[in-house]
């Protein structure tokens, strides 16, 4: 049984201008690949072009995906895109980092051993000791404790950072890091961090969202899932949802359903960023879902 050629992920943003979409049709026709999904979007506000093409090598199999970003260069340079191409099946190293709550790491790692996240961990990074997670499976991810007070904050974060470059992670996921980072580091981690924050933003900012929330008796909480950026939970948002509660509702029960609501909220983003689903446009994201 032969195997279907992997799928190629082209993503394009650029001016908007007559002839994008022909010039990448024209490109692949000629070279004899199918297109198996294309998503598009005209921010008319800016005048920004945005597109999401899976195609496949079928008639053209012994073109390497090299060859193809090497040919397409010219068009992308008449266009003046940002683009980039990647095999879609091609698995991503990302770096986890978390706290004391535990939940939305062991979702992150579940739905990457069934196969749902196309990602490898190279390392797990917390400012709790491994003991805090003993019933947790890591399947031999390594695993950093990083203690952080007021006197070692600075230094701790050098070795995060140290950490992260030296793995060559694509992705930094803060899975309930409940620890603030540098405005520097968080711009050094521009475009490549998502942030699960445990409210629905903007709203109930800081800490004990879901106190916050009881207090104000809402009808609705949520989680939302940004990347990081220099300014505290400001990050463009990738991904949102919500429950609906009642007056009967304590804080524990908030807690718990909150819980549910930032490991699939979470995974999602996650999920989005890895297929390159999503754009950073300013303050905000273009996501192509699928």
């Amino acid at each position: 049984m032969t195997t279907a050629p992997a799928n190629l992920i082209l993503k394009i943003q650029c001016p908007n201008r007559i002839g994008i979409v022909a010039a990448v049709g024209t490109f692949l026709a000629e070279r004899g690949y199918n297109i198996s999904s294309d998503d598009q979007f005209h921010d008319s506000e800016h005048d920004v072009f945005f597109m999401r093409t899976s195609f496949n090598r079928g008639d053209n199999p012994s073109l390497s995906m090299e060859e193809v970003r090497d040919a397409f260069s010219d068009v992308a340079s008449k266009y003046e895109m940002k683009w980039s191409l990647r095999q879609e099946d091609a698995t991503r190293s990302v770096i986890i980092l978390v706290s004391r709550f535990d939940h939305c790491l062991v979702d992150l790692l579940y739905r990457r051993r069934i196969g749902e996240l196309p990602m490898s961990v190279a390392a797990i990074i917390s400012n709790h000791p491994m003991e805090s997670f003993s019933e947790l499976d890591i399947q031999n991810v390594p695993f950093y404790y990083l203690p952080v007070n007021a006197e070692t904050k600075q230094s701790q974060e050098a070795r995060v950072r140290e950490l992260i470059d030296g793995s060559g992670a694509e992705l930094v996921i803060l899975a309930r890091y409940m620890q603030i980072l540098s405005q520097e580091f968080s711009a050094h981690l521009s475009g490549r961090c998502i942030n699960i924050h445990h409210s629905f933003l903007p709203g109930f900012k800081g800490a004990r969202p879901y106190h916050q929330a009881h207090r104000r008796g809402v009808k609705l909480i949520g989680a939302t899932a940004h990347y990081v950026t220099d300014a505290l939970d400001e990050g463009p948002i990738i991904e949102q949802d919500v429950e609906r509660i009642t007056h009967g509702d304590t804080p524990d029960s908030l807690i718990r359903k909150g819980r549910d609501i930032e490991r699939r909220v979470l995974a999602k983003a996650v999920r989005y960023h890895l297929e390159d689903r999503v754009f950073m446009h300013g303050a905000t994201t273009i996501v192509f879902p699928d």
